[in-house]
């Protein structure tokens, strides 16, 4: 499928305001890696192909097992592949991404407040809007999976 509008194409206020927020949230001390997780994760979520490939690449480019990425989509039956931090941020990330058909509970604030401060936790939900947002802009203006070189 071509290229519906390219990321060339986009206004350019656009690009830095999203990007801003990419270089934000990159900068709060939140683990790279943890972060191309859960980008990747929500990527998948969202069945955005171009983002997806793009963080597994920066992701694996930042020293990350291939492996914990091709069992990404079956986390929940491999806990012994991520940290419990990081499955407090997958199940975060799932819920926000999922809002219409998960509650944001106390349970889940709870849990997850066991490995994010408050700080670290709102860096999180930052980062998981980040890349929904891609998401809404990379997948209906079909840009193509594949061609993202990492480094």
């Amino acid at each position: 499928m071509p290229e519906r509008i390219s990321f060339g194409q986009l206004p350019t206020k656009l690009v830095e305001a999203v990007i801003g927020v990419e270089q934000y949230v990159n900068t709060t001390g939140l683990d790279f890696k943890l972060l191309e997780l859960v980008r990747a994760h929500v990527s998948q979520l969202n069945g955005c192909a171009y983002c997806l490939d793009r963080h597994i690449k920066e992701g694996v480019h930042a020293g990350e097992d291939p492996l914990r990425y091709n069992l990404l989509p079956v986390w929940h039956e491999t806990p012994q592949l991520y940290s419990a931090k990081e499955q407090a941020a997958l199940r975060w990330a799932e819920a926000l991404t999922l809002i219409s058909e998960n509650e944001i509970g106390e349970s889940l604030v709870k849990a997850t407040y066991e490995h994010f401060d408050r700080d670290a936790l709102a860096n999180l939900t930052l980062a998981v809007a980040q890349i929904n947002t891609w998401n809404r802009i990379a997948k209906p203006f079909a840009w193509e999976a594949g061609v993202f070189q990492a480094g």
